[in-house]
């Protein structure tokens, strides 16, 4: 009688245990009847969501129970989404950020010369994951004696001056600490050092590929002359083996943004590892100050004063307000592409979606949401599992050859990390414009980042701070 009662009470405690059964169902969150859209698998059905810590564990046809319930009813759960370039780095714009879905920031074009110490910095502060590429740019400025700054003035010795074979050694020395420190990648802004030779920017293309570090890259030229810049970066991919990602390709394209897309989905054809991003607005920015506004501009670009718009003010500059806030520095809008161009970029196989964000530029707080809303929902430009590769799947398998982690990101699958957006696709929508950027994005209405709430029914949760760093492997001195 003993040993049937031992056997019965090893039977329950067996079928309390079972996976699906009793308290072993009882996850840390769940989240409840979601249209759960996962862009690698093509899942698109009703589940419920079951986390465990920072991780995804279950995703069932069946209910599943938990100490915390999200109910997503009504909503879409997709990867939280990715952007890979984000310059203004404040708790404003971490705001912004994820109340438009966004999970992970990255600044990979212009970087920083001090990996070490930008990690250092953002440790445990921030409401997102967030990594850093070894810049080109800084690293050039500290060479060359112009530094601090984020971009190099025109008549800077960064900007204007050929590195001598010192300054070469200098420059490859700096761009080896960033990735031993772990950096993500290597970012080069050519455009703002134009006396950077092709010689120059192959020798660091060089050492991205000894780290399989991929190099992301704002083109030479603008416009007309950007075919031949996109070329001259292919062959150093092809020369160097390094990875290549273009950034902005449609706002440093404009009208030859088709060809450039052409060259793109020829090299990656051809077996290169080319990529290529856009962000959804015909208007750019940049700091007034750098050298892309040196003599000759308004016939690079085919635009004139009133197409440039002061990012602090709103205001249309004229050839006076021109020459004196080049004189200051600062941000300046540029009205200088199309509505077909950014739909024909978006369009592509060939890119994915980042926001290149910048405080005063809408596409700093509601990229993401315009994407959702206006070219999926109103426009119907893209399907959902498209833009929701473009916003998540795409920019982490960027990275996966440098950061391995990538790879339990930018999905939903189990044993992946728990960063997660909801959103309503009927009322999904930027409320950011030229004149008002600093509006947050609608329609987002629960963001979890490992796991951890940092936005619940559209509202930001104060004090939730579980980013971490997205970075590749340090190197031991």
């Amino acid at each position: 009688m003993a040993i049937r009662h031992s056997i019965l009470a090893l039977g329950l405690l067996a079928l309390f245990l079972w996976p699906g059964c009793g308290g072993a169902q009882d996850f840390d969150r769940v989240i409840r009847g979601g249209r759960v859209m996962d862009p690698e698998t093509g899942l698109d059905a009703i589940r419920d969501i079951g986390i465990r810590g920072d991780t995804i564990e279950r995703i069932s046809e069946s209910p599943l129970t938990g100490r915390e319930v999200i109910d997503a009813s009504g909503l879409v759960v997709a990867p939280g989404f990715i952007d890979l370039h984000q310059h203004t780095w404040d708790d404003e714009s971490y705001a912004f950020k994820i109340r438009d879905g966004v999970t992970s920031i990255l600044e990979l074009e212009v970087g920083t010369d001090d990996v070490a110490a930008w990690y250092r910095a953002k440790e445990g502060k921030l409401p997102l994951h967030h990594g850093v590429a070894v810049g080109h740019i800084p690293v050039r400025m500290r060479v060359m004696g112009d530094f601090p700054g984020f971009l190099p003035k025109s008549d800077s010795r960064a900007a204007m001056v050929t590195a001598d074979d010192a300054q070469l050694a200098a420059l490859t020395a700096g761009i080896q600490r960033g990735l031993d420190a772990g950096a993500v990648a290597v970012g080069f802004g050519i455009r703002y050092t134009p006396a950077a030779t092709s010689q120059e920017i192959l020798a660091m293309f060089r050492q991205a590929a000894e780290s399989r570090a991929a190099c992301h890259v704002h083109l030479r030229e603008r416009a007309a002359r950007s075919v031949g810049s996109t070329l001259e970066l292919i062959g150093m991919s092809a020369t160097s083996g390094a990875a290549l990602h273009l950034v902005h390709l449609s706002a440093t394209g404009a009208a030859s943004t088709p060809d450039l897309l052409r060259l793109v989905s020829e090299a990656q054809a051809r077996g290169l590892d080319v990529t290529a991003e856009m962000y959804p607005w015909t208007a750019g920015m940049t700091d007034i100050s750098a050298a892309m506004f040196g003599p000759g501009w308004q016939e690079e670009y085919g635009i004139g004063y009133g197409d440039l718009q002061w990012g602090a003010t709103g205001e249309r500059l004229t050839e006076e307000s021109f020459r004196r806030y080049r004189e200051s520095g600062g941000l300046v809008i540029i009205h200088s592409n199309t509505e077909a161009v950014v739909t024909a970029a978006l369009k592509s196989p060939a890119t994915f979606v980042a926001s290149d964000g910048l405080a005063g530029h809408p596409r700093n707080a509601g990229t993401c949401a315009r994407i959702l809303g206006h070219y999926v929902r109103d426009r119907g430009e893209i399907d959902l599992m498209t833009a929701l590769s473009k916003l998540s799947l795409l920019p982490a398998r960027r990275l996966e050859a440098r950061v391995p982690e990538m790879k339990r990101r930018g999905r939903i699958q189990p044993g992946c990390i728990a960063d997660l957006t909801l959103f309503d696709l009927e009322s999904v929508a930027e409320k950011a414009t030229f004149t008002d950027p600093k509006q947050p994005s609608e329609g987002i209405a629960h963001v979890l980042v490992a796991g951890v709430p940092v936005v619940s029914q559209g509202r930001i949760v104060d004090g939730a701070l579980p980013g971490r760093a997205i970075r590749a492997a340090v190197k031991k001195p």
